[in-house]
């Protein structure tokens, strides 16, 4: 399984190819809207949320609801882009009213992109580096997602820290009725978390934060140990890293594993109805790259958004003088966005193991070839 994704954040839209999904499989059109929906809400959002509604639309590969087995195609039409088409036009280049961005903003792909690409304007760069990209990744998930619906494999997520503000002691319950602007588990943290956005947005200043993801019902023996190109946790880490502000990735108790022995931490194994089990799930679902049939736990960090409406300093590329950094339209923070686009990219992931090991055009297949090979994990 593959895709590509083309487009724009202000251009006429994001068009993406996903390859390799197998045929009948029943797409509900809601559902896929509901996730695109999820990716744009959330405390915090900038203007931009108001204007653009994201709807799917299926123009290949898709036949009266069902997948054909050829590559799909998904349209997400940007509704602003009226507003911006004498900028992002591809040939209709109007000198008067466009203004080239010259001054980059720290913390974003502006500079390096502009040095990478010979560009004395940071328009291209800003229009392709931009967040608006995930929602690609949100639509492909979603497909994702209903293929794992149909092996009873769930896939949550929520915010675990928003500019300071932590949450701990919650359950996956908590987690799957959680009712939050800011997609933490816990009313008080949320209302601590909306008022630091607030004071934030006041200071023109922005605020990251960490998400968590947890994968249910995952088999053993997902990925492999064979080389690192097929270790599944090391593809999820790489393309958790993918998203645009991530910084950091961790499975299971993650980084804070340094603190302790060998013997502290590894997930001592047991042998209970017909299953090996841990007692523990420090490593967040894997060994040696392979899923060990425990729940997987990710985490990503994610830096504050680079545009400041308050800018910082920064260099004007043509003269060579300090300047401010420019100012682009943006969000005081993305964290509950990026909770739902760590979901979807994860999602992702765990589709791609699934369909290279367990090779099917149709959905059928699939859902046969993953129930056998549960029956053979418990006869093992």
């Amino acid at each position: 399984m593959r895709y590509i994704s083309s487009g724009h954040s202000h251009g006429e839209q994001i068009t993406i190819i996903l390859e390799g999904i197998p045929a009948n499989l029943e797409l509900n059109l809601d559902d896929i809207n509901k996730e695109l929906s999820r990716r744009q809400s959330g405390y915090g959002r900038g203007n931009r949320m108001k204007i653009e509604r994201d709807q799917a639309q299926f123009v290949g590969g898709v036949l009266f609801g069902k997948t054909t087995g050829a590559p799909i195609t998904i349209v997400i039409k940007n509704k602003d882009y009226k507003n911006w088409e004498t900028i992002t036009s591809p040939f209709n280049y109007k000198q008067d009213s466009y203004r080239p961005v010259k001054m980059p903003r720290a913390g974003h792909a502006d500079l390096v992109g502009a040095l990478k690409y010979n560009q004395r304007d940071m328009r291209t760069i800003i229009e392709r580096s931009s967040a608006r990209e995930t929602v690609s990744r949100v639509a492909v998930g979603a497909v994702c997602k209903q293929i794992l619906r149909e092996l009873d494999i769930e896939v949550l997520s929520h915010v675990i820290n928003l500019g300071g503000i932590d949450v701990s002691n919650y359950s996956l319950d908590d987690i799957r009725t959680m009712d939050s602007k800011v997609r933490m588990v816990h009313k008080v943290k949320t209302s601590e978390a909306m008022k630091r956005i607030d004071e934030s947005k006041l200071e023109g200043d922005t605020l990251g934060g960490i998400c968590e993801a947890f994968v249910l019902n995952v088999p053993a023996g997902l990925g492999s140990y064979v080389s690192h190109e097929q270790k599944l946790d090391a593809n999820i880490a790489a393309h958790v890293l993918g998203i645009q502000s991530c910084k950091g990735v961790e499975f299971g108790d993650g980084f804070d594993i340094a603190n302790y022995k060998g013997s502290e931490v590894h997930d001592e194994i047991t042998y209970t109805e017909q299953t090996f089990k841990r007692k523990t799930n420090h490593y967040g679902g894997f060994e040696g790259g392979m899923t060990t049939g425990m729940p997987i736990i990710v985490r990503g960090v994610f830096k504050p958004i680079p545009t400041l409406m308050k800018p910082i300093g920064s260099v004007h590329i043509d003269t060579k003088e300090q300047v401010l950094s420019h100012v682009e339209r943006a969000d005081v923070t993305a964290i509950p966005a990026a909770s739902v686009i760590l979901e979807h990219t994860i999602s992702i992931e765990i589709t791609r193991a699934i369909l290279a090991q367990f090779t099917s055009d149709t959905i059928e297949q699939l859902i046969d070839s993953v129930s056998r090979y549960r029956d053979y994990l418990k006869e093992f």
